[in-house]
């Protein structure tokens, strides 16, 4: 009779054990998922770091790191306990999938050394995710950093006195998406400037110029450049009605800037289009 409560017991104690080992573990106190993302299943947070500003340096389009400031993130997520291992792979191929569903864009994958990078621009942010996958954990860098404001407003009249006096001028009130040509809704107020510039100078013939930071390949920049500053040209043709012959479109990349492309101040300012009197 002994033998069998013996028995009976070191079941139980067994199967209790088994149940513990199997119930999810807790998340570092302190610690919360990033509102861009929800973690994988059977996952719990392990570490978790924040930081009001601070830097991380990503790995961008060209294979070069890019610093970037901003409100910064560590968080790094452990598999539970006798959890089924998803894969490194899956983990990554995860959270690239939830972050393009809300418009953000892949910029490095490697396979190889098993990590992505992925901006996403939302809400007034512009946020950097770095991903790097294991088998039983992933760990995640993210650094968010507001878009930064258009303070200087397109005037025509400013416009002109800046190409009369050093023969062009930069306007920093026409927008794109990251990587991308297509002309933000709210460029619509300098264009129009331009275009009133242009109908009252009805001699004046402009070079419209793209200018990129060093974000990127230079030959990507560079295409990049011309592209924007041809989507410029179409739009002051095709909405407001200047002749096309008084412009003409060029992209010059990362060739000119007017501050550092080491602080994101510098790179704002880089990112521009310049009118050039012909």
């Amino acid at each position: 009779m002994k033998r069998v409560i013996i028995v009976i017991f070191s079941l139980f104690f067994l199967l209790k054990v088994d149940g513990l080992s199997q119930a999810p573990q807790q998340d570092v106190k302190g610690s919360k998922d990033h509102p861009l993302l929800t973690r994988m299943p059977d996952f719990y947070l392990g570490d978790y770091k924040e930081a009001e500003f601070s830097s991380f340096k990503f790995i961008g389009s060209d294979k070069k790191a890019v610093s970037i400031e901003g409100h910064k993130y560590y968080i790094q997520y452990n598999l539970n306990s006798g959890a089924a291992e998803p894969g490194e792979l899956k983990i990554r191929i995860n959270v690239q999938d939830a972050l393009k569903k809300i418009g953000g864009k892949v910029v490095f994958d490697d396979d190889f050394n098993k990590v992505s990078t992925i901006v996403v621009q939302k809400d007034g942010k512009e946020t950097w995710l770095e991903v790097r996958s294991y088998s039983k954990l992933y760990r995640l860098n993210i650094v968010e950093r507001e878009i930064m404001k258009q303070e200087i407003v397109a005037d025509a009249n400013a416009m002109g006195n800046d190409i009369n006096s050093t023969g062009h001028v930069a306007v920093y009130g026409i927008l794109f998406d990251s990587g991308r040509a297509e002309i933000k809704p709210e460029s619509d107020s300098a264009i129009s400037q331009i275009s009133i510039l242009l109908k009252n100078n009805q001699s004046l013939n402009l070079y419209v110029v793209g200018h990129t930071d060093n974000v990127g390949t230079i030959d990507a920049n560079m295409k990049l450049s011309k592209e924007r500053a041809d989507a410029v040209v179409t739009t002051l043709v095709t909405k407001y009605g200047i002749t096309s012959t008084r412009l003409k479109s060029y992209g010059v990349a990362s060739l000119t800037p007017v501050g550092s492309n080491d602080t994101e101040v510098g790179r704002a300012k880089n990112r521009r289009v310049e009118l050039v009197k012909q």
